[in-house]
């Protein structure tokens, strides 16, 4: 039998679980692993700034293709703690996500060390498992389980804690006869998908909401022929984003509080039937759940058992996989066309596509300062279906989820239940490694984009080039925009005059010169007509200089985004699309008939 240290054998099996690529900063307690990662090879290392980003380039990296587990590595005590908020937003929204720490020897564990903390207690309330390894013995077992359990029923992220002295510690292990342990996964029954048929047969005006469970579990084309099939109109949640392309004509859009279009909202509130599939009927999505439930019945179907009836009680529901249960919805409603035996929703159908083109909101003003609607108009024109957008959130996710245009499922990539201020920067990271020939574009307002923008320099370093999208008003608008309630303007406002920077007025940092600081480039836009031309141009720089690239648009202090507490009381503040040069880029042309 083969010897090595614990830490060679947790590197060998990573590489046999998939694992191609990790993130992460070394330090004292880890540099056994790292030690093994060098002499191993066949495992290429992203050097973060900062440990939280690590996690995220690790989140990032796993939402861009099936099948990826992100990886991020870091030492002990403040490395694991600095992972939590990573771990957290991974457990949020079902991404596996492997983090290895570093820890203390363990014959000093209780005797407060240096860097010494129970990381697996603080990490276990934000992970499927989280273990600090005593036995060196156990090192592949624990591995070999963390994988088992990232990739089985509902996916998110593991810890595992592994002490300096067990990396150290040579064990018997024999790497070429290593196999990884079957994945389980609840699976629905043919008769349950047949009552779940029957009961959205009986319905007049159906609809099939899709989630991120769809995305996960790389089933979107089953979705689609589903919705294809049996001529159901499909909103997407932000999670399911892309799930179906939104020129198809089947996508009625999306629906919620705030992440949100105008025609969604309305179909759904006509809508008699709703079908779930791996959605988890989020609060930004359903709003007031009286108004969100009445008149309808639902059939919900998610991975997770418990996930059913935690926010309202479904009519029906269904604990399967998202890929298993859409091929048996597949299956029997071929079965029932070939025997004519589903319902016509044409007319439904169209009805929704009506409401998506009458609809609509404005997005060509020519003011200056830039109104933040111009940005996305033009962002829609520079960016084409290709491209990989990725944010997290804040008003420039809400208005960008409103205005922008997804066609494919993983080509919006955002940190949905989390939200942590800082995601984007080192998530798009984390995607542009994983697909280098990708269009990856970032989305950040100006306090996101400071939360951890020296990660742009791990950009720089690595030569991973995307472009960043910088919407500057120098305020917390969301939280601005939440302080009208109480009459408050509170400590939201980030202005101020740059004593260095004098020609942007009070709009504070100069994020072009600490861009180029961190080896990046950048390109500062102040007038409307020169968006576009700035975007190609941020394209053109990061082909050819292989580094990110930001276009920094300034745009006027205060604009209030739509949002509301009721999906069928939005407040819309701005003036709505009454002709077509008032929304040039919508999906659909705007019908004033």
């Amino acid at each position: 039998m083969p010897r090595m240290t614990a830490a060679r054998a947790a590197v060998e099996i990573l590489k046999r679980e998939g694992v191609s690529h990790a993130f992460g900063v070394p330090g004292a307690a880890i540099n056994p692993f790292y030690a093994a990662l060098k002499a191993s090879g066949g495992i290429q290392h992203t050097l973060a700034r900062h440990v939280e980003g690590a996690s995220h380039m690790a989140e990032g990296y796993t939402r861009t293709r099936p099948g990826n587990i992100g990886v991020c590595v870091g030492t002990s005590g403040p490395a694991g703690t600095d992972m939590i908020t990573g771990l957290y937003s991974a457990t949020g929204d079902s991404i596996p996500i492997l983090c290895i720490t570093g820890q203390a020897p363990t014959a000093v564990l209780h005797k407060e060390d240096f860097q010494a903390v129970d990381i697996a207690s603080i990490a276990r309330p934000v992970t499927k498992a989280a273990t600090t390894v005593l036995e060196a013995a156990q090192v592949p077992g624990v591995i070999q389980q963390a994988f088992h359990l990232m990739r089985s029923g509902r996916p998110g992220p593991v810890l595992v804690d592994l002490p300096v002295d067990v990396q150290l510690t040579e064990i018997e292990f024999d790497p070429e006869t290593y196999e990884p342990l079957p994945v389980h996964k609840p699976v629905a029954s043919r008769a349950q998908i047949e009552k779940a048929i029957t009961l959205l047969n009986a319905s007049e005006r159906p609809l099939i909401v899709a989630g991120g469970g769809v995305i996960n579990a790389d089933a979107s084309e089953l979705l689609v022929e589903f919705a294809e099939l049996t001529g159901i109109p499909v909103i997407p949640t932000l999670m399911g984003w892309g799930v179906i392309a939104d020129d198809h004509e089947l996508n009625a859009g999306m629906v919620g509080l705030q992440t949100s279009h105008r025609y969604g909202n309305a179909t759904f509130l006509e809508s008699d039937f709703v079908l779930g599939i791996g959605n988890r009927w989020a609060n930004r999505h359903t709003g007031n759940l009286q108004t969100y439930t009445a008149g309808r019945k639902f059939v919900h179907v998610d991975i997770e058992p418990t996930q059913l009836g935690k926010i309202f009680p479904p009519d029906y529901g269904i604990a399967s996989d998202a890929r298993a249960a859409l091929e048996l919805f597949v299956g029997i409603a071929r079965e029932l066309k070939a025997a004519d035996g589903l319902p016509d929703r044409g007319a439904w159908a169209s009805s929704a596509r009506e409401r998506k083109s009458r609809l609509q909101r404005r997005t060509h003003f020519d003011d200056v300062p830039i109104k933040p609607q111009r940005v996305y108009e033009e962002m829609n024109r520079a960016f084409g279906p290709e491209t990989r957008y990725v944010t997290t959130i804040g008003l420039s996710q809400i208005a960008g989820a409103q205005l922008l245009h997804v066609y494919r499922p993983r080509h919006w990539i955002n940190c949905g239940q989390a939200g942590p201020l800082g995601w984007t920067i080192p998530a798009a990271l984390g995607v542009a490694t994983a697909d280098p020939g990708a269009t990856v574009v970032a989305l950040s307002g100006d306090y996101d984009f400071q939360f951890m923008l020296e990660e742009l320099a791990v950009g720089a370093q690595h030569r991973i080039p995307y472009v960043h999208v910088l919407v500057n008003n120098a305020y917390l608008g969301l939280i601005r925009q939440a302080q009208r309630n109480l009459d408050i303007n509170f400590q939201v406002n980030l202005e101020f005059e740059n004593i260095n920077t004098p020609e942007i007025g009070v709009y504070g940092v100069d994020h072009v010169k600490v861009a180029e600081g961190l080896g990046c480039k950048a390109v500062r836009v102040t007038r409307p007509q020169d968006l576009l031309p700035a975007f190609e141009e941020a394209k053109r720089l990061a082909a050819e200089h292989r580094v990110p690239v930001i276009v920094e648009a300034i745009l006027e202090r205060v604009t209030n985004i739509s949002m509301g507490v009721d999906i069928a009381a939005i407040n819309e503040f701005e003036d709505l699309a009454t002709e077509p040069g008032h929304a040039p880029t919508s999906i659909l042309p705007l019908d004033i008939s």
